[in-house]
Order: C-alpha cells, then structure tokens, then sequence
C-alpha cells in the first residue's frame, strides 16, 4: 500500500492510497469466502460450494461491492493507524482509480485532532491548600444540630424574631400580574434567618395566626435573577400559624441526644473529624482539578468542528436537565441572564465544551506517554465493588455489559492518570 498525506487544514486530512496487488488479491479472496454460502450449485451442499466454483455463480456487481467495502476499509484503518492519526468520524471515501481486481486508488478525507503539544507537565509544582478548621466551624454545626433538632409549639402571640411562621403567600408585578417564583403554600419561615428578600421577615413581625399583611418591596440591583433586579413587588402574606421555637441548650445531654457521646467534648472532636475528612476531600479534588486545568490552558491542539459541536450539545442537553430537575426551563435560565440562545452558546456552552473536550484528550495522551494501562483484573475488581453497593438485579446487569465495562475501564485510566499527575507535583 502507498499513501500520500495531504493536509486540508488543522483538523483536515486527505489519504491518497494506492492498493498493491496483494492486497487485492488477499481482499478478493475474503469477498468470495464472505459471499460463497449464498450460492447454490447442483452437487454440493449450500455453505460447501468451493471458492473457484462459487465466483462463477456469484453476482460480478455484488463481488465488486463486496470487495470494495472490504479492502477499503482494510486499507484506510492501516493508513490511519500508520499516518498516527486520531480520528474522530467517518472518512469520506472517493474511489478515484478502479480496474476491478487490478488496479485500485482511492482518497480518504478524514477530520482528525489536530497537532497536539503537552507542556512539561512534571515540573508544574501545583500546591495544595491546606485544610483548616476553626472552633466558629465547629460552632456553626453544633448550631445547625440544634436547629434540626428543635420542637416548635404553636402560640397566640405576635410573631417576633426567632419564631417561626407558617405562611401563605404570593408575589405580583405593578401590572398585578403573578411573579414565577415568588409564591408558595404552607411555608415554614423562620424570622430573623434572612433567607428571605431584606424586609419580608419584618413586615411579619407583630402578625398573628390568622392574620394576613400586604405590603411592597424592591428587589436588590445585584439580584440574582435579572428579571426581578431593582424591581417592586408587591406580596400578600397570609400567616397560618406562629410557632415558638425550643431548642435544646448544647451541653453533655445535647451530645448524649445527637449519639453515642458521653460528653460535648466528644461530639465535638467527631464533629472536627467529620469537617475536616470533608474538607480534605474537597481540597483533593480542588487540587487535582487545578492541575489538570494548568495543564489543559498551557496545552496546544486544534479540535476538530464537528467533535466540539458533539460536546455542546452533551453540555446544553446536561444542563437543561439539571435545570428541569429544579423545576426551571433554559428560557428562564436565558432572561435571567439576559441572553440569547446565540450567546448562552458562545459564552458559556463553547468555552466549557472546548476546556472539557481537551481535558480528555490531555489525560489520554498523558495515559500513553506515561504507559499507564487498565488490567481486566482491575475493572473486574471495580465492577464487583459496585455490585455489591446494589441489591437491584436490573443495576447488576447493567455492570455486566460490554459499554458499562468499558465506561469502568476509562474511569480507571483516567483515575491512574490523575494520581501519576498527582505524584509529579507533591514531591
């Protein structure tokens, strides 16, 4: 086989290949074997016609298409594998010279990664951030356990700070018209939490149940939402109940309530360990995102057009569903932001589609360069460990198929790959 490389562009090669004669025949032979048990000949039984006898029966168009698809494909996949080239779709395939068995000559163009060149990943000295952890941390969890454990007692007095109000309630524009978000039935309210729009709680200060209050604010200019910045609202508030708020005081019986502590020292010093296992975690991951970030940003590769369209539409479909699963739509996502479709893509789609897609590709190149390789021990040692985290026979047939099994093969090339990087830069 001869071939000839020409570059279109970047992300664009073409393959001029010349098939030699040898090749032809060996593919020849392959097609009649392929087509052969089709034929049907007196004196022999189907499937057992021999090849010299078959061909003569065998329809000529059908053998040359048969040939075709079989040395063509042979043919491109060693030139691709040859030529070192990371392909990322379908070739588009021209035959440009065919004498049937003879003579063959045919163009590859083919959209690849383009030239890909790593910095010196090992010498990057990425630091971790060390974990630290206050008595306020400590102090900040205590209280939210004493929250959570708090019993509420319905009362007939005014609201005040520090109790709790169940409410109705439901927000409109200047037009009267219902604002999405900004209702809600049977809402539990503690006052004095802010975690409502400043001036909300107060306004229900003095309520008492039964009572109901109207009453306008202005959202904030830097509000989350666009839509509501600086913009007045006028809320009915309806109170259903004011309920008293008793919260254990923090003390060796409080610890005793949370666990199995005989003391409040004790459940501070597993509060302590809990944080800090917490934090260490997140520091770990923060780390190793750092470090495949600096390399990424200081990595040189062109992406093909069609693989980063592929990764856009994986990232606009992940993110519409996340955005389902809190109840909100990409329309309201996009007037939020006061964006178009246009530039929610170019702004927020492309820039992580581009940084996700050559994350990937750092890492595999890295999983080469470093010889870094998966065992089937250890994927088989991975698929068992999370086997056993489910009890579902349908969740443990899924780890059986040959896509899950590969899905465990990556995670662990990927996971080694990271540790290796890991290694490089705490030394």
């Amino acid at each position: 086989m001869n071939i000839e490389s020409k570059k279109i562009s970047d992300t664009k090669i073409k393959l001029q290949i010349t098939a030699e004669q040898s090749e032809m025949d060996g593919a020849k032979k392959v097609a009649i074997a392929k087509l052969a048990p089709q034929v049907k000949l007196d004196g022999f039984r189907q499937g057992h016609v021999p090849a010299n006898l078959a061909e003569k029966h065998i329809n000529p168009a059908t053998l040359v298409d048969e040939y075709l698809d079989i040395i063509i494909n042979k043919l491109y996949g060693a030139a691709a594998t040859r030529q070192k080239l990371r392909v990322v779709a379908n070739p588009k395939i021209e035959v440009t010279k065919f004498v049937p068995y003879s003579q063959l000559e045919f163009s590859a163009e083919v959209e690849v990664v383009g030239d890909f060149k790593l910095p010196n990943y090992k010498t990057l000295k990425i630091t971790k951030q060390p974990v630290k952890i206050t008595a306020d941390d400590i102090k900040e969890v205590l209280a939210s356990l004493q929250t959570r454990g708090a019993e509420y007692q319905a009362v007939k007095s005014s609201a005040k700070d520090g109790n709790r109000v169940i409410i109705d309630f439901d927000g409109k524009d200047s037009k009267g018209e219902a604002i999405k978000g900004a209702s809600g039935k049977d809402y539990p309210l503690l006052l004095g939490g802010k975690s409502f729009i400043t001036g909300f709680e107060d306004n229900l200060i003095g309520l008492k149940s039964g009572e109901d209050k109207t009453f306008t604010l202005t959202f904030p200019a830097d509000y989350h939402l666009k839509a509501l910045q600086s913009k007045k609202v006028t809320f009915s508030v309806k109170v259903k109940e004011v309920e008293e708020v008793k919260k254990d005081p923090i003390d060796d019986k409080f610890a005793k309530k949370m666990g199995p502590f005989a003391s409040l020292d004790e459940l501070k010093t597993d509060i302590k360990k809990q944080i800090t296992q917490e934090r260490e975690h997140q520091a770990q991951h923060e780390f190793e995102d750092k470090i495949i970030k600096t390399i990424v940003a200081k990595t040189e590769v062109s992406l093909p057009e069609s693989l980063l369209e592929n990764q856009i539409e994986s990232l606009d479909k992940e993110f519409q569903q996340n955005l389902a699963y809190r109840g909100e739509s990409i329309s309201d996502y996009l007037e939020a932001k006061s964006m178009t479709k246009d530039q929610y893509r170019e702004k927020e789609l492309k820039p992580a589609a581009t940084e996700r897609l050559k994350a990937g590709l750092v890492l595999s190149e890295i999983a080469v360069a470093e010889n870094i390789d998966v065992t089937p021990e250890e994927v088989s040692i991975r698929k068992q460990l999370l086997k056993g985290r489910y009890s579902d026979p349908n969740m443990q047939a899924e780890l059986d198929k040959p896509e899950a099994t590969q899905e465990l093969a990556s995670q662990l090339l990927t996971e080694k790959t990271i540790a290796k990087l890991v290694g490089f830069n705490s030394k």
